[in-house]
């Protein structure tokens, strides 16, 4: 029997924040046929139906609840078909103005699935597809949350404190789930990694040291297998294609063509809209529907989790009219919060543009709203400064003339430095795990401006070539 209401989304919220209208998401077979009654007197101020009669979104104002739980009813005619207790929690005392990470931490990447198995028993899942299987490069290997609390006094030794984690929301993907960029439930901590309450545990137990959890967080694309997207409530949700396979186009990657003034529209339109693979459906943050469902659970994963920071996936790649109401809306709510967004462009003036109050970014009548980005210059840089010899352009000098960008920015001391990370290549495999080398790089990013990234194992040298799949 199919349940009338099989989700709300978000399951609860908050009293007392900044914005107090919450949009809720209900969804259930044909359930814009029913009427829609609150307990207590409350008052909807938005019913909204869409093209798909499977979903009702709910816009409630939350000053005007006076009470900590009321009962949402589903009414068809006199009969009473679903009910739903939906409760408004109490924040913590100073939740708003919660520490970020800043340039006085040092962050620790970690892959989950990589890092140490802690719980062995949820290696594999009956409702998740990929069961673990260590014998394949690509597979699940086991890692979870469970094995990173166990190894916070390393990573509190080691002089991290900061921690960002690859996405731990479920992605049930077929194949290749492991590193968490096609999530398929954005309100829910994949199983092969453990639940909820040991995603908040973890943060809990960092935030006992002094350490942050900062949250990896995908706007640009979902996974194929996400529920919304097998039932889409608008079609305007993802981007379509009416000229590829099954909607699909694949991104041209041309992400400078955002603030490039010469750009054709068609090819800002394949490098903005395009997914990235054909198990990403790209996500139209213009709908405001989607906008709004991105940034409250945002916010419900900050307030929930008691997070210290977003990382922010493919920034370039989102709308970025709608990512800036995304990054003001956070900072609103939370004015210390952190957000960096992964800006993987070769040129800082291209960079800087994506930056807070940037210069180059308002020649272009745009501000983003986003605190912190990525440096993929200085990244790019370093090895072919550690491999030439020095010349007028060479060797040294290509940090030397990196920093000389450092103008572009309006907080030079808000960019995170690395240089290696998930997406490159280890260091020590490139340079043949010549300590020289290696002494060099982390020296440099641990003394320049910016917030020092490192990566698990870079703190032991660890090798791997990423083309054979080590």
């Amino acid at each position: 029997q199919t349940k009338v209401l099989e989700k709300v989304e978000p399951a609860f919220w908050w009293k007392g924040m900044r914005n107090p209208e919450i949009q809720l998401l209900l969804y259930g077979k044909n359930i814009a046929e029913n009427e829609i009654k609150f307990s207590d007197g409350i008052k909807a101020k938005d019913i909204q139906k869409v093209e798909n009669p499977n979903y009702l979104f709910v816009t409630l104002n939350t000053d005007e609840i006076n009470v900590s739980k009321f009962k949402i009813d589903l009414q068809n005619g006199k009969k009473n078909v679903a009910s739903y207790t939906y409760e408004l929690k109490e924040r913590k005392p100073n939740s708003a103005n919660r520490e970020s990470f800043s340039s006085k931490d040092v962050m620790y990447l970690i892959m989950p699935d990589r890092f140490a198995n802690g719980d062995e028993k949820n290696d594999s899942q009956p409702n998740l597809t990929e069961k673990a299987n260590r014998n394949l490069p690509n597979g699940r290997h086991g890692g979870d949350l469970r094995g990173i609390i166990n190894h916070l006094n390393y990573l509190e030794n080691l002089g991290a404190t900061a921690v960002w984690l690859t996405p731990v929301n479920e992605d049930n993907e077929k194949a290749y789930s492991y590193h968490g960029y096609a999530q398929t439930d954005l309100y829910k901590i994949d199983g092969r990694y453990g639940t909820n309450e040991e995603y908040r545990e973890l943060s809990r137990e960092l935030n006992k040291r002094n350490m942050k959890l900062v949250m990896d967080y995908v706007t640009n694309h979902w996974g194929i297998s996400h529920w919304l997207i097998k039932d889409l409530p608008t079609k305007d949700w993802i981007h379509w294609f009416d000229d590829g396979e099954k909607g699909f186009k694949r991104s041209n990657y041309k992400i400078t063509s955002q603030f490039d003034t010469n750009a054709a529209e068609a090819d800002k339109k394949i490098a903005l809209d395009g997914w990235f693979d054909t198990s990403m459906p790209d996500i139209n943050q213009k709908n405001p529907l989607v906008l709004k469902y991105l940034t409250q659970n945002a916010i419900w994963w900050i307030e929930y989790a008691e997070l210290g920071g977003f990382r922010v996936d493919t920034y370039p790649y989102n709308d970025k009219d709608a990512m800036a109401k995304w990054a003001k809306a956070i900072t609103d709510e939370y004015p210390n919060f952190n957000i960096v967004g992964e800006t993987w462009l070769n040129n800082a003036a291209h960079i800087s543009a994506w930056q807070k109050d940037s210069k180059t970014g308002e020649a272009a009548h745009y501000n983003s709203h986003l605190p912190s980005v990525m440096d993929f210059p200085l990244y790019g840089e370093i090895p072919k400064a550690i491999r030439e010899k020095d010349g007028w352009d060479s060797g040294m000098n290509r940090i030397y003339n990196s920093f000389t960008n450092d103008f572009l920015y309006p907080d030079i001391n808000n960019l995170l430095v690395f240089f290696e990370n998930h997406d490159t290549e280890r260091w020590n495999e490139m340079f043949n795990a010549d300590p020289k080398a290696y002494k060099m790089a982390m020296t440099l990013i641990s003394t320049v401006r910016g917030i020092p990234q490192i990566y698990y194992g870079t703190e032991i040298g660890m090798r791997g070539d990423k083309n054979k799949g080590g």
